[in-house]
C-alpha cells in the first residue's frame, strides 16, 4: 500500500452512513452523508478515490452491521479497517455524542494513529462462528423451556425425586403424569412440545458441526484439541469459529489477554493492585474454555472417550495434552487446597493456563519443521 494521503472516519448504521474525510495538505474535515446501500457504497468509493491525492485509508467502529462494508470497500480498491469500539480513547469531558463527531473522531484518530483493528473474519469463517452462535443461543432457548415447564409443574405441586432432572426416568415420569384439568394439561403438552423441539433442532445442529469439523480445512485442528481433556467437537469448532486466525497471536499472553482471562490492574508509583479477570474481548470461547477447565480438578487420567479421541493423533500433540493434565491439575489443587481460593477463581486460572496451551497447539506445532515431519 502506498503512503496515505487521505483517511475517512464512518460511523455507520442500518439507513445511512456519516462520513467525514480529512486530506493532507487541506484544512478542515469534509462531512457529508450516504444511504447504506450497495450502490450507495459503490459510488462513495468512487468519489474517495476521485477526491484523494493518492491512497485513502477508511475505519469504521464494529458493530452490528458486521464487517460487509469493509468488503464493498476493499473490493473496489479503497483500504478499509474495522476498529474495536471499545479500545477508542475517550476524553473524560466529553458529554455530546452525535453521528457527525463520531465520524470526525474516527477520522482523527486514524490519521494519528490511535485506533486499533480487530481482525476481520472472512465469509466462510464468518458462517462457521454464526453456526456455533447459533447453536449456543438454541442452548438458552432450550434451557428456558426447560426451567418453564418444571416451574409450572412445581406451581402444582408436581415435584420428580427419583433422581437427576431430564434423564431417561425423568422423561417417563413426565409422560406418566396425570393432569386433570383440561387446560392444565393443554399447557403442559405445550411446554413439554417446545422442549423436544428444541432438542430435536440442537442435535440437528450438533450433527452439522460434526460433519464440518471432520472435513477440510478443520479436520486435522480439531484432531489435535480433541486430545485434551474436557475438549470435544463443539468446543473445539467454537475455538476455531471464535479465532479463526492464530497467527496475530505472536505469544500465549496475548491470547489470554483477547480472551479476558488475565487480572485487571491499577498501579500507580510503587503500588501495584491487581483486580478480577479483565473479561475484556472474546466471551464465546471464555466460557468454553472455563467449561473445559473444571474437568481438570480431578487426578490426571485418560479414560475411554478420550483415548478413543487421541487415536491416530501425533504422539506430540498427545503428550502435550498430557503435560497439560499434569500441569492444570497441580495447578488447581494448589490453589484450592493449599491456598484456600473458590474452585471458582481457581477453574479460572486453569482456564487461562489452558488457553496457553491451546495456543501452544495451534500456533506453536505447525510451525515446527520437526513435529511436523512426524505428524506427516
Amino acid at each position: 500500500m502506498s503512503k496515505v494521503s487521505s483517511w475517512v472516519g464512518m460511523d455507520v448504521h442500518k439507513k445511512d452512513i456519516v462520513v467525514a474525510m480529512v486530506v493532507a495538505g487541506e484544512p478542515g474535515v469534509v462531512e457529508w452523508k450516504v444511504p447504506n446501500t450497495r450502490r450507495s457504497i459503490a459510488k462513495l468509493a468512487t468519489k474517495l478515490k476521485r477526491s484523494s491525492r493518492g491512497s485513502v485509508l477508511c475505519a469504521y467502529e464494529a458493530g452490528p452491521c458486521g464487517y460487509e462494508l469493509q468488503r464493498q470497500l476493499r473490493a473496489a480498491g479503497v483500504a478499509c479497517q474495522v476498529i474495536a469500539p471499545s479500545l477508542i480513547p475517550v476524553r473524560p469531558g466529553e458529554r455530546i455524542k452525535t453521528d457527525r463527531r463520531d465520524a470526525r473522531k474516527l477520522v482523527e484518530m486514524l490519521r494519528a494513529g490511535l485506533l486499533t483493528e480487530v481482525h476481520p473474519p472472512t465469509r466462510e469463517e464468518e458462517s462457521l462462528r454464526d453456526l456455533c452462535r447459533c447453536r449456543e443461543d438454541l442452548k438458552e432457548d432450550l434451557q428456558r423451556a426447560r426451567h418453564r415447564l418444571s416451574k409450572m409443574l412445581l406451581r402444582r405441586g408436581h415435584v420428580f425425586t427419583a433422581g437427576r432432572n431430564w434423564t431417561r426416568r425423568h422423561r417417563d415420569w413426565l409422560r406418566a403424569l396425570v393432569l386433570d384439568d383440561t387446560i392444565e394439561r393443554f399447557v403442559f403438552d405445550e411446554y413439554l412440545a417446545t422442549v423436544e423441539l428444541l432438542e430435536a433442532r440442537l442435535s440437528a445442529l450438533d450433527q452439522k458441526l460434526v460433519e464440518i469439523s471432520e472435513s477440510e480445512p478443520y479436520a486435522e485442528r480439531i484432531g489435535w484439541l480433541r486430545c485434551f481433556r474436557g475438549i470435544d467437537t463443539v468446543i473445539a469448532m467454537t475455538i476455531l469459529a471464535e479465532l479463526h486466525d492464530f497467527s496475530r497471536f505472536r505469544c500465549p499472553r496475548q491470547l489470554m489477554a483477547y480472551l479476558g482471562l488475565v487480572p485487571s490492574e491499577h498501579s500507580s508509583g510503587d503500588s501495584r493492585r491487581l483486580g478480577g479477570l479483565t473479561k475484556a474481548g472474546n466471551s464465546h470461547v471464555r466460557r468454553v474454555l472455563i467449561e473445559a477447565a473444571w474437568h481438570y480438578r480431578h487426578r490426571p487420567a485418560v479414560g475411554v472417550g478420550l483415548r478413543k479421541r487421541r487415536k491416530g493423533q501425533p504422539a506430540q500433540m498427545i503428550a502435550l495434552a498430557d503435560r497439560a493434565q499434569q500441569r492444570l491439575y497441580r495447578r488447581y489443587t494448589r490453589l484450592v487446597l493449599g491456598r484456600g481460593k473458590p474452585s471458582q477463581k481457581a477453574v479460572a486460572a486453569v482456564a487461562r493456563e489452558l488457553a496457553g496451551f491451546i495456543w501452544a497447539a495451534l500456533y506453536l506445532y505447525p510451525r515446527d519443521p520437526q513435529q511436523q515431519a512426524i505428524s506427516e
